[in-house]
């Protein structure tokens, strides 16, 4: 099944991606001082611009696996990303990886891949009518709104501004890979019929700040809070709105559905030990300061 290597390449991309922008956060704190980075100075650095084009071939990666598969199964293995970014960030950022890190992404494996092997999903559609997705923006933005400006506003601590702003972006992720399945699926139209179309610009709309959110996240130095509440929030919403949205189902029978929900709760109970790891030690900024990671 090509779906399954598809999602797993787009989210190694991801945490690629993410952890070269992470390391030209971090350089350019050590070169300003601590507290002193600027995106705008992180923009002109080109290990940021490698990250961006990880990101980017991830996108691609990911909307293909969407072309071929449903959003409930490519959505929730895109959590792998976090399991993939410790080592990487270990080798880019000298972040350590330390026993706790190693139990939490078993975790996650573990209940992804129960989650993959059950789930044997049926049914779904493509596209919804445009009230549906009108009901859906509007429950989703301005959850996504209050829970960024708890992190821009209102949160002091590196590791919850990281929470909070990765939570918003992964909610509007959700959303963002809902619009790319819909948007996909109008390729084979060609391109004239697919810029006329209202998806595109709706997933222009929803990708943008929930990728900036991202930058938000990593701008604070905790890599795995940042990530962690991003790739748990990604699957559930995109869980919720396959199912509400595209009527996709997980299986046929209700005992195997509850038991593929357990093997994904699983794997967020994974990814909570991951970002508890960090938590527990208050970034610093700069490489010391995940090098002392737990």
């Amino acid at each position: 099944m090509i779906v399954v290597p598809l999602a797993l390449l787009a989210a190694f991309l991801y945490a690629l991606g993410t952890v070269f922008q992470q390391k030209a956060d971090m350089e350019e704190t050590d070169a300003a001082g601590p507290g002193q980075g600027s995106l705008l100075r992180v923009l002109r650095r080109p290990v940021w611009l490698l990250g961006v084009g990880g990101v980017l071939l991830g996108a691609v990666a990911q909307a293909a696996a969407l072309g071929f598969g449903r959003l409930i199964i490519v959505q929730p293995l895109q959590v792998t990303s976090i399991v993939f970014a410790l080592p990487l960030g270990a080798h880019f950022t000298a972040q350590r990886v330390g026993r706790r890190e190693i139990f939490g992404a078993v975790f996650v494996c573990a209940g992804l891949a129960a989650f993959v092997a059950i789930s044997n999903p049926a049914g779904g559609k493509d596209d919804a009518p445009v009230h549906d997705w009108l009901i859906a923006a509007a429950i989703i933005g301005p959850v996504a709104i209050a829970v960024a400006a708890a992190s821009l506003f209102l949160a002091r601590r590196p590791a919850t501004k990281a929470a909070l702003a990765g939570t918003a972006s992964g909610i509007l992720f959700g959303l963002a890979a809902a619009l790319t399945k819909a948007t996909v699926d109008r390729l084979d139209d060609g391109l004239f019929a697919l810029l006329g179309d209202w998806h595109v610009y709706a997933l222009i709309a929803v990708a943008v700040p929930a990728f900036w959110l991202t930058q938000v996240a990593l701008q604070t130095g905790a890599l795995a809070p940042a990530i962690a509440t991003t790739m748990a929030f990604d699957p559930v919403a995109s869980l919720l709105l396959g199912m509400l949205l595209l009527d996709e189902q997980l299986h046929e029978t209700a005992w195997v559905a509850a038991a593929s929900v357990a093997m994904l709760f699983v794997a967020l109970v994974g990814l909570i030990m991951l970002a508890r790891a960090t938590q527990e030690t208050e970034p610093q900024g700069g490489l010391t300061a995940l090098a002392r990671a737990h």
